[in-house]
């Protein structure tokens, strides 16, 4: 069983910059990859970004790229999305995913149907 805690939302004008962070307990989540998904009301949660279980390996959706990074610390069971460059299209309920037992050293799922564990969110408001 893991447990996951995101944190980090708030409002903040375009342009600015956040770091959400997700706290993972029950179980280590180092053999885990982790991803970052986001969801706004009457829309499906969509993949905003993803690490391997090592960290070495990262994978953002095309409209981020260039302004959110991924990041892990396995020591602390954290992961982080740095987000830069803020648009008030970004404003969303952003979401941490665990698909824990990953074989794949460098595996960074896309689909939110390999995730195992779910955060429950934290919003993130981007005014213009």
């Amino acid at each position: 069983q893991v447990q996951l805690v995101e944190s980090g939302g708030g409002l903040v004008q375009a342009g600015g910059s956040l770091r959400l962070s997700c706290a993972a307990s029950g179980r280590a989540v180092s053999s885990s990859a982790m991803g970052w998904f986001r969801q706004t009301p009457g829309k499906e949660r969509e993949f905003v970004a993803a690490i391997s279980r090592s960290g070495g390996f990262t994978s953002t959706v095309d409209s981020v790229k260039g302004r959110f990074t991924i990041s892990r610390d396995n020591a602390k069971n954290t992961v982080y999305l740095q987000m830069n460059s803020l648009k008030p299209e970004d404003t969303a309920v952003y979401y941490c995913a665990a698909d824990v037992d990953v074989a794949s050293t460098w595996s960074m799922p896309r689909s939110r149907v390999e995730y195992d564990y779910w955060g429950q969110g934290t919003q993130v408001t981007v005014s213009s």
